[in-house]
């Protein structure tokens, strides 16, 4: 009789726990120090698909089929250091077999004499939120371009009508700011991008041997011509070809390019007839043309001839609110190459890199992140990942992080949760872990542009 008593009294404990279990909006399961699954709440059978029943009792790798469950289990981790998992990113593939994003945290389980008996997982379903992302991200990234400042917005508008013609086109701005990028953007929207696109950097060959990349030669035209080759225009016909530093070719060059341009004809050397070719031409610089023609260093003829349509890229420090989105979109990126899931970086490492200069621009900030995911084990990057330049002024002796600082820090964080959410503002407070009130204060406060969407699927 006493024996059954405590199996009703174990029984009606385990039912009030499923009770208090179900009331939660995130998935909550539990395990034995065997591993397998011994608690399943209501909302990890929506997320899982697989019922309670089933999942009660099996191992939970077998359940949640999740991309960290080999090598990088969180349960595993937070056993083997005693330290619980906040918020780490992760996917798993749900019993129809589909992968679902999810957001998760761990802790140990110990009984009353604090001897450990388990674990506990909570997740959070992302798939709402990813979609979110991806819709918003969407509109900020064109091709691999990625940017909401005004001037990368205008220039995302004017590149399908760009695309449409085949005048030439010529783009200035810094070393790093993604020259080629915009290039190759304008040539995957033409009617030409089934061709090839040819680029060719002419300051990185000599001007002896720029002539033959360009316009090729047949065998023995010189010593070592051995056979005929083919030119970089020949191999562009039908396509695009990319004249990278434009500026650094020698003024024989110039003539002969002017020429191609004109008439758009080709001689190799060492040929006896001009060869034809339909290419779309497009140029880049890091140089300052219009003063370079001033001082009779490049010629006003070719300057104008192909300065037909003008694009000018903003260094990185002029266009400071794309660097939160380049920063995402890079994470994102390396994620992908290297199978990691950091989920960001922290707002005191996004603080100093919203204030620094960027003289290598956009390059300069993916070395950045690259060597931060060398250096990050967890699944934020934190500012001791960044390279040592970007860490002195938080270490100062006037105290950290100045009262200006704070303030960039605070209307970063809240700017960027904002961004994660759509504009839904009760997540966005919830996930900032303050009142909804405060957050619509700070909103306008510190003049936070929201974004169009409500993060309800609908438009303002």
């Amino acid at each position: 009789m006493h024996s059954k008593s405590i199996d009703i009294e174990n029984e009606a404990r385990q039912n009030e726990r499923d009770v208090i279990l179900d009331s939660i909006n995130e998935g909550v399961f539990t395990i034995g120090s065997d591993w397998r699954i011994t608690s399943f709440n209501r909302a990890a059978e929506a997320i899982t698909g697989t019922p309670r029943n089933e999942a009660i009792g099996k191992p939970c790798s077998d359940v949640f089929h999740a991309n960290i469950c080999e090598q990088e289990c969180a349960l595993r981790r937070t056993f083997e250091n005693g330290r619980p998992v906040i918020n780490a990113t992760a996917y798993i593939v749900n019993n129809r077999g589909y992968r679902v994003p999810i957001r998760i945290s761990t802790a140990i389980l110990r009984d009353d004499a604090g001897n450990v008996i388990g674990g506990v997982e909570t997740f959070q379903d992302l798939s709402q939120v990813e979609r979110l992302q991806k819709e918003l991200q969407s509109r900020h990234t064109f091709e691999d371009i990625v940017g909401r400042s005004p001037a990368m917005m205008r220039l995302f508008d004017i590149l399908p009508r760009i695309a449409e013609s085949n005048s030439t086109v010529l783009i200035e701005g810094p070393s790093g700011t993604g020259k080629e990028l915009v290039a190759r953007a304008i040539h995957n929207l033409s009617s030409r991008r089934k061709k090839r696109l040819v680029a060719v950097n002419c300051a990185a060959l000599p001007d002896t041997l720029l002539e033959s990349e360009f316009f090729g030669h047949k065998a023995g035209a010189f010593t070592d011509a051995k056979r005929d080759k083919a030119g970089r225009f020949a191999l562009a016909d039908g396509g695009t070809i990319f004249l990278d530093e434009i500026g650094d070719i020698s003024p024989a060059l110039q003539v002969r390019l002017l020429r191609v341009l004109q008439e758009r004809i080709i001689e190799p050397l060492g040929a006896t007839e001009p060869v034809k070719v339909d290419v779309h031409v497009m140029c880049a610089t890091n140089k300052n043309l219009a003063k370079l023609v001033e001082e009779g260093r490049f010629r006003e003829d070719l300057y104008y001839r192909i300065r037909v349509i003008h694009l000018s890229l903003p260094a990185l420090k002029d266009r400071r609110e794309d660097i939160p989105l380049l920063i995402d979109h890079i994470i994102g990126k390396y994620n992908r190459l290297q199978g990691k899931t950091i989920a960001g970086i922290s707002i005191e490492a996004m603080t100093q890199l919203m204030e620094y200069d960027y003289p290598g621009n956009v390059r300069e900030l993916e070395n950045i992140i690259e060597q931060a995911f060398v250096l990050c084990r967890g699944e934020i990057i934190e500012l001791h990942h960044l390279p040592p330049e970007l860490r002195p002024a938080v270490s100062s002796s006037k105290g950290g992080i100045g009262p200006m600082s704070l303030v960039t820090m605070e209307k970063n964080l809240i700017a960027e949760t904002l961004r994660r959410y759509a504009g839904n503002r009760k997540f966005a407070a919830r996930d900032l872990a303050i009142d909804t009130s405060t957050l619509y204060r700070k909103i306008l406060e510190l003049k936070i542009e929201v974004p169009v969407s409500d993060g309800r699927g609908r438009r303002r």
